[in-house]
């Protein structure tokens, strides 16, 4: 019979278990820090019906899913995760309290070109705050200090959240009477990081958008506007009393601003940013973007923004949120990349390999079995291995501690144990040991995930 060859598809990311491990404790980072801010978990169903994952989408959307018939059904794989949350609290509106706060890890799907550092099948970590009706302007300020608090936990040092206000923009684009070609000029401003000043300049000149060149050299000049945060501020004090969505948005900008130093964010970890727009339309306030300082080539690891209404086209009910996304997979891609992810944090099943060196395993089961009831993996080795075989198994997976269990060490009563990082055996009681390994154990979890 001829064998097939086993290939993974172009785009679609495999681990092998030392970075599986390490993602793993990524995932478990943001798990633990959204619980904090009082998020709920929640799953929703990769595959959807078509007419409910393409109800706000359609266009570039609608060629990028995974979409399929299955029957008379016509089926898609999710491509994100905000669409199925929207859906979601439609749906169960009823049973929710609001405002309802979720966190949601899973994989979405997009049938774009795979390069470098972009997947087809992906990993994104969400938080949102949906309200019912009204959602106070604290939850803006709220969002940027998890992010802080995440990517802080996580290990990173010098990155930046730059945060702006979409009603600023709109506010200043109407001021120069270009309220009707403000979201084309928003997604052009958008692309200023990856293309500069000149060819936004251009395309905003060009026959699509049309603007004169006094029109784009002032939209420029305004984005522009750089120095601490308070001399944004100020100078932002300078358009006021020209249009009312401008002079709300300022004055929601201030709120965050004033918040995020309650909410324990360092200065030099957030910035306002008047090139923040966010490409997407449906972004109405605060906007966010977390950047790398060391690594501006990553782009913007952890985005998102205020949305005044999440479930339109599923409900009449208005249900404004805030919300920010983390695309895990390219992350942790470019992390590992940059050499970024500690390799000397544990990344081995198990914490313990015993070794029973009887044909009687009962001694190697109950020892295991009071690691396991102390919270330490263990795994028991009875292959029918040379001994080298066994330690060697034990060094490639990077397991910490091997036990030896023979005759001598079962009638006197002690367990012996090598630590494989230092070579230091000792023969101790059964709950010694135990505490030597918590402790040992305890010491190589110092470290955190990422190196920042």
């Amino acid at each position: 019979m001829a064998k097939m060859t086993p290939r993974t598809l172009s785009g679609f990311m495999e681990l092998l278990p030392a970075p599986q491990q390490q993602m793993e404790r990524i995932m478990e980072v943001l798990r633990r820090t959204y619980s904090l801010y009082g998020f709920t978990p929640l799953d929703t169903p990769v595959i959807e019906s078509s007419d409910v994952l393409l109800a706000k989408g359609g266009g570039e959307t609608e060629k990028q899913i995974y979409r399929f018939q299955k029957g008379d059904a016509d089926l898609a794989l999710r491509f994100d995760l905000t669409v199925p949350l929207a859906k979601y609290v439609a749906l169960h509106y009823n049973d929710l309290t609001f405002p309802f706060r979720r966190y949601q890890i899973g994989k979405v799907y997009r049938g774009e070109r795979a390069q470098r550092g972009r997947f087809r099948e992906f990993y994104q970590a969400d938080i949102d705050i949906i309200g019912d009706g009204k959602l106070s302007i604290t939850n803006e300020a709220e969002i940027p200090a998890i992010i802080y608090k995440t990517f802080s936990t996580l290990g990173l040092k010098r990155f930046q959240i730059r945060v702006n206000n979409r009603k600023i923009l709109n506010g200043f684009y109407a001021m120069l009477g270009l309220t009707e070609k403000s979201g084309d000029i928003m997604r052009t401003v958008d692309k200023l990081d990856k293309i500069g000043p000149e060819k936004v300049k251009a395309i905003l000149m060009d026959e699509e958008i049309a603007l004169t060149e006094e029109q784009a050299s002032e939209i420029l000049k305004f984005i522009a506007i750089t120095g601490t945060n308070e001399e944004v501020l100020a100078a932002l004090e300078g358009y006021k009393g020209r249009s009312d969505v401008f002079d709300t948005g300022l004055e929601e900008l201030n709120t965050v601003v004033k918040y995020l130093a309650a909410f324990g964010v360092p200065a030099e970890n957030f910035a306002v940013d008047l090139t923040i727009a966010r490409g997407l339309d449906y972004y109405t306030g605060t906007v966010y973007e977390t950047t790398l300082l060391d690594h501006p080539e990553i782009g913007s690891v952890c985005s998102g923004g205020r949305y005044d209404n999440l479930a339109e086209y599923y409900t009449d009910k208005q249900l404004p949120g805030v919300g920010i996304s983390i695309g895990l997979t390219r992350l942790f891609y470019v992390l590992g990349e940059q050499g970024m992810l500690n390799p000397d944090l544990p990344t081995a099943p198990a914490d313990v390999l015993i070794l029973p060196m009887t044909d009687d395993l009962s001694a190697a089961i109950s020892f295991a079995t009071l690691l396991r009831e102390n919270g330490i993996r263990a795994q028991i080795h009875g292959e029918n291995k040379k001994f080298k075989q066994k330690i060697s198994y034990a060094d490639k997976l990077g397991i910490p501690y091997v036990i030896f269990l023979g005759e001598d060490e079962i009638s006197a009563g002690v367990v012996a144990c090598k630590d494989m990082a230092t070579g230091e055996q000792t023969k101790l009681e059964p709950a010694a040991t135990v505490y030597r390994i918590k402790a040992g154990l305890a010491e190589k979890e110092k470290g955190t995930v990422i190196l920042g």
